[in-house]
């Protein structure tokens, strides 16, 4: 079983919508070293969720890491393909209240754009 992690896109600069309007795409466009750093741990078959950033601050929808690239670590090169919009996206505000969240980087370090998941994490986010 793989890992699972949170990409945070700006939706105004490229949306889950465009994500599964292209199908694949390389994600790119990461400079926190920590965040690279989170990237460059992704094996192929990584389960992701994609945020919303922005005045969505929201989880919208899934992907599937297809290929990583590792060749120059401090900038993994990351194919994504596009999954399934999630029925019903959960809130920033949502994900703080629930104790699962409570030591996550993603409430703790709020400019974190790639995020490790436990898989309770992900199954919370992705509605199961």
């Amino acid at each position: 079983m793989g890992n699972e992690y949170l990409l945070k896109t700006e939706p105004s600069e490229y949306s889950f919508a465009d994500l599964q309007k292209d199908g694949e795409t390389q994600w790119d466009g990461v400079s926190n070293p920590v965040a690279l750093r989170n990237m460059g741990a992704m094996k192929a078959g990584d389960r992701l969720v994609i945020y919303h950033t922005g005045d969505e601050k929201s989880a919208v929808g899934t992907a599937t890491a297809v290929s990583v690239d590792v060749k120059n670590p401090k900038n993994p090169v990351l194919k994504i393909k596009a999954g399934k919009a999630i029925a019903k996206p959960v809130s920033l505000a949502e994900i703080k209240k629930h104790k699962i969240f409570e030591d996550s980087p993603l409430v703790r370090i709020g400019r974190l754009s790639v995020v490790p998941l436990t898989k309770e994490q992900f199954e919370y986010l992705v509605g199961k």
